[in-house]
């Protein structure tokens, strides 16, 4: 046997190594080198350099430290013959740690990172990381991040657009920052970064005398207290190297950077994110489509909030159907693909699926779709594209809403004729149900702009007696709430989770939202937009608020462990799997949202609608 072999038979007993192939890691093998270390010498400093590669000890042991601590602090671990490190600055791609000295002689073996990470996304190695993080936040004192806030690690720099370009590049370096932020009279603000520099200034060979106002981009920002989750949604899906943080005034407090987030289970997701954007195959996707589950269960062992593991579980949700519209219509010439925004619906678009849910959809055409037989091979090219989403692992519900039927699939002016139908008549032709979806509605392909629906719903004010009927209509669940009581006190019987306790939640954000003036599309945010209005007290949002998160998590659970027994998941709960404290659990939940339904059922009757945007 020769040495690339014997190497691959070695990796083969190695968690997350023995999910690849043979000729996978013997492919590994190949692509890498072995590197012999003395006593007391440095291997790695990722703290410094970062790290392309991932190291494994053959031989030998080696200590790790996961901080920047001080010469002389104890390691946080010490890793012999098969101990595995550096795949942490691997998956997040910046300098995370850790720092690695030999004991005694140490021969390790050196494996590319884009050779060795399809390993760290594949169900095992997901559990790795898991349990590799879990171990090291049980030895150190490395933060978890919940806010934006928490991020922050430096106080803001910022300068105004009359400096130069030579100027604003000496204030960046001397604070050892890549960014300088500009405030703007309307007040946002501008940026400019190493980035910018690069590409608007030194390859425009401009001179260093150029004002930074005439080369800056605009900046974009979240507000504090905002989930990091949805910061790190924010920097991934519009590929931005600096997210600036802004209080509820406007002043800056400080800008966060993808590498600012710790390391922990959601880099596996976008790791996973990242390799679906480089698929060149169907095949391809499909089997990593197959790796969701996997990922939604180790960001759920995490112990995060449901709203954060949601989050980060739709971005991998998008870019798989992302990667399958361009492979599946690059076979399609007679589709235009310039032709096409695709929606994402439901709670998919509200950034809240669950391993249950529904892949529901739509499809703005474009001008050029302008006759019914354009639109109807467009139509059967997108059967095509939900069959290979059934593939990869994805539930698409024939019966529900995909581009292939017409009603999910129309011209931008077709969509705002029906929108205006349903505005003036919501109750016929399903356009309340209509309605729902395509406020959920989330351009993930195509033209960013919002959904034409968005600007026609934007003037539901105008329309006071729809806006009740709305409002009211979205009540009708409430009565459900009997149910409840036979389940979890009679201890008999099933329970919809979703139907009888989650869609009350989410109707009341998305109409109270809209109510406002919000264009939100999750539920937490929504209710947070509408927080303090007359229509929704701040009181009654932070318990929908509260109440949600619980559902939500209490939902994750049980279809991951519907999942683990090989069964389908569903929103349907039995009673008999559910622990006592969850059933006391979700009856108090289901109580607090009654009482909300029925102090806005109040509110609806005996107060005017242009009096419920009001603070």
């Amino acid at each position: 046997m020769n040495a690339v072999s014997e190497l691959g038979t070695f990796l083969g007993e190695l968690p997350p190594f023995d999910s690849l192939t043979p000729a996978a890691r013997e492919a590994l093998v190949a692509a890498g080198r072995v590197s012999d270390f003395r006593p007391g010498q440095r291997i790695l400093d990722g703290f410094v350099t970062g790290s392309d590669e991932v190291f494994v000890v053959l031989s030998g042991e080696v200590e790790l430290w996961m901080s920047e601590a001080p010469a002389g602090t104890p390691a946080d671990e010490v890793l012999g013959r098969g101990g595995i490190f550096g795949f942490t600055a691997v998956l997040s791609g910046t300098k995370t740690g850790p720092r690695v000295v030999a004991v005694g002689p140490v021969r390790v073996l050196r494996l590319p990172a884009e050779l060795a990470a399809p390993a760290f996304s594949s169900p095992a190695g997901m559990r790795f990381v898991t349990r590799a993080l879990s171990a090291v936040a049980g030895r150190t004192s490395t933060p978890t991040y919940s806010t934006v806030d928490e991020l922050i690690v430096s106080p803001p720099l910022s300068g105004p657009a009359s400096l130069t370009v030579a100027e604003a590049a000496r204030r960046m370096t001397a604070a050892g920052l890549t960014y300088l932020a500009v405030p703007l009279p309307s007040g946002n603000f501008g940026i400019v970064t190493d980035r910018v520099l690069r590409e608007r200034v030194v390859a425009a060979g401009l001179p260093p005398r150029t004002p930074i106002g005439d080369v800056m981009v605009p900046a974009v920002s979240a507000v504090t207290d905002s989930l990091a989750a949805d910061a790190l949604v924010q920097l991934t899906e519009s590929d931005l190297d600096h997210l600036l943080v802004v209080d509820r005034a406007g002043a800056l407090r400080g800008v966060i950077l993808p590498q600012d987030f710790m390391v922990s289970v959601s880099s596996v997701g976008l790791l996973l994110r990242e390799q679906l954007g480089r698929a060149d195959s169907i095949d391809s996707v499909v089997q990593l489509g197959h790796r969701l589950p996997s990922l939604l269960h180790g960001l759920f062992e995490r112990g995060r909030q449901a709203s954060e593991v949601t989050a980060i579980y739709s971005t991998v949700v998008d870019q798989l159907q992302r990667a399958v519209l361009g492979l599946v219509l690059d076979d399609h010439p007679e589709v235009d693909t310039g032709q096409i925004t695709w929606l994402s619906l439901g709670s998919n678009g509200r950034r809240e699926p669950v391993l249950g849910s529904d892949i529901d959809s739509a499809v703005v055409l474009g001008p050029e779709v302008d006759t019914e037989a354009k639109a109807a091979s467009y139509r059967a090219a997108f059967v095509d594209v939900e069959q290979t989403l059934r593939r990869a692992g994805l539930h698409v519900d024939e019966h529900g809403a995909t581009p292939s039927k017409p009603a999910f699939a129309r011209t931008q002016q077709q969509w705002r004729a029906a929108a205006q139908a349903w505005l003036r008549s919501p109750l016929t032709n399903q356009g309340m149900v209509m309605s729902s979806l395509l406020l959920d509605g989330r351009p993930i392909q195509g033209d960013p702009a919002l959904p034409v629906v968005h600007k026609v719903f934007g003037d539901i004010r105008s329309h006071p007696g729809t806006f009740k009927l709305l409002l009211t209509e979205s009540l009708s669940n409430r009565a459900r709430l009997r149910s409840v009581r036979d389940v979890l006190v009679r201890r008999a019987g099933t329970f919809d989770i979703k139907a009888h306790a989650l869609r009350p939640v989410v109707d009341i954000a998305r109409w109270a939202a809209l109510g406002v003036q919000s264009a939100e599309v999750s539920t937490r945010g929504r209710l947070m937009a509408a927080s303090g209005s007359e229509l929704l007290p701040t009181e009654q949002a932070t318990v929908l608020m509260e109440v949600f998160e619980v559902l939500q998590r209490l939902r994750l659970g049980y279809q991951l462990d519907q999942h683990d027994r090989g069964e389908r998941p569903s929103n349907v709960l039995s009673r008999s799997r559910l622990s006592p404290l969850d059933r006391s659990v979700l009856a108090q939940a289901v109580r607090e949202i009654g009482a909300v339904q029925r102090r806005l059922a109040n509110v609806i009757q005996f107060t005017d609608p242009d009096d419920w945007a009001s603070r």
